[in-house]
C-alpha cells in the first residue's frame, strides 16, 4: 500500500489522537460546511482570516510536523504561485488608467470636436479639486505598482487574494476534516444528520451503507493500480520502440485488467456479506462509532455561532 501512504491529501491520521479527533463528526461536518460557504460574498480580510484560522487549528491540534508539512506545504506553495500570477496578470478592464483627480486640482476640459461645434454643445465648466478638512488633497491610485511589463492594480490584487485564499480554504479544510475523521465516523455522522429524511421515505441507511462501502473500496482501487503499475515497470518495456499506437494498446489492456480486478473485488465483498447473512441494512446494522456530545463539542458549537456572527457583521462586502 505504498501508493496510498504517499498520497499528500486525504489520509487519516490514526496516531496521535488530537482534540480534533475527539470532536463529534457532526460538529466537524458543520465546521467544514462553514469553511466552504463562508468565503461566498466575503471581503478579503475574512478570506485571509479563514486561512489563518485553518493554520491555527493545525498548530493547536499538535498534528505532527511530518504530516502537515507534506500536506500543507505544497498547498501553500501552489496558493502563493496563484497569488503572484493573478496579481501581475491583466485585470480585464480594457481602459486607459489615469489619476482620479489631476495634480494641479483642476479638471481639464477637452476641446470640442468639429461635430460638437456644429451642434453648439456647451463646454463643461472647470471645477476645483475638493480638499479634506485638514487641507490636504486626497489621493487615489488605481495602479499600485508598475515596473516594466508588470502592473499591479487594485482589482488584480483583490482578485489574487480571492483566488489564492479560496483555493487554500476549500482544499485544506476538507483535507483537515479527512485527516482527523475516520471513514466510519463520517458515514455515521451523515446518517445521523439525514434522519429527518426518513419521513420522506428516503433510504437513509442504504445511502450510508453505500457511502461506507465506497470509502472502504478506495484503498482497494489504489492497491490494484499500484500492482498494475509495478507489473509494467518489471517488464522494462521500451516505449520508444513501441510507438504511439502500440503504447495506447498496452495501456488499454492495463485499464481493462484494472476494471476486471475491481469487479472481482466487488464480487468478493458481496459474497462475504451474503455468507454472513446480510439481507438488508435495517436488519444488520453495524455501529462502528457511538455518537454523543461532550463538553468539547458544545464549546465547538458555541465557537461556530460566534464565527457566523462575525461573518454576518464584519464579513460582508469588499474591503
Amino acid at each position: 500500500m505504498d501508493l496510498l501512504k504517499t498520497l499528500p491529501l486525504g489520509l487519516y491520521l490514526e496516531q496521535p489522537i488530537t482534540w480534533l479527533h475527539k470532536l463529534d463528526p457532526r460538529v466537524k461536518l458543520a465546521w467544514l460546511m462553514s469553511f466552504l460557504f463562508a468565503p461566498i460574498l466575503a471581503n478579503s480580510l475574512l478570506r485571509i482570516g479563514l486561512v489563518l484560522l485553518l493554520i491555527l487549528l493545525t498548530l493547536t491540534a499538535r498534528i505532527p510536523l511530518r504530516v502537515w508539512k507534506q500536506q500543507m506545504g505544497w498547498l501553500l506553495i501552489l496558493s502563493c504561485l496563484v497569488f503572484i500570477l493573478s496579481t501581475i496578470a491583466p485585470d480585464g478592464l480594457a481602459v486607459s488608467y489615469q489619476p482620479r483627480l489631476p495634480e494641479n486640482g483642476v479638471i481639464p476640459v477637452t476641446p470640442p470636436t468639429e461635430q460638437a461645434r456644429n451642434n453648439q454643445t456647451p463646454q463643461i465648466p472647470q471645477a476645483q479639486k475638493p480638499k479634506s478638512k485638514a487641507g490636504d488633497f486626497s489621493e487615489y491610485n488605481y495602479i499600485l505598482f508598475k515596473s516594466g511589463p508588470f502592473t499591479v492594480t487594485r482589482r488584480s490584487l483583490e482578485l489574487a487574494i480571492r483566488v489564492s485564499t479560496l483555493l487554500f480554504t476549500l482544499i485544506y479544510s476538507t483535507n483537515l476534516f479527512l485527516l482527523t475523521t475516520a471513514s466510519e465516523e463520517i458515514t455515521t455522522g451523515i446518517e445521523s444528520l439525514m434522519q429527518p429524511l426518513r419521513k420522506l421515505n428516503w433510504p437513509v441507511t442504504e445511502i450510508a451503507l453505500t457511502l461506507t462501502l465506497s470509502l472502504r473500496f478506495i484503498p482497494l482501487v489504489l492497491e490494484e493500480i499500484q500492482n498494475l503499475v509495478r507489473s509494467i515497470w518489471t517488464r522494462a518495456i521500451n516505449w520508444k520502440k513501441l510507438g504511439i499506437r502500440r503504447s495506447i494498446k498496452v495501456w488499454l489492456m492495463v485499464a481493462e485488467r484494472l476494471l476486471q480486478n475491481l469487479l472481482l473485488r466487488a464480487e468478493q465483498i458481496s459474497s462475504a456479506m451474503k455468507v454472513r447473512g446480510f439481507t438488508s441494512p435495517n436488519q444488520h446494522q453495524v455501529k462502528w462509532h457511538q455518537l454523543r456530545f461532550l463538553r468539547i463539542d458544545w464549546l465547538a458549537m458555541a465557537g461556530l455561532a460566534v464565527f457566523w456572527g462575525m461573518r454576518v457583521i464584519w464579513g460582508n462586502g469588499e474591503m
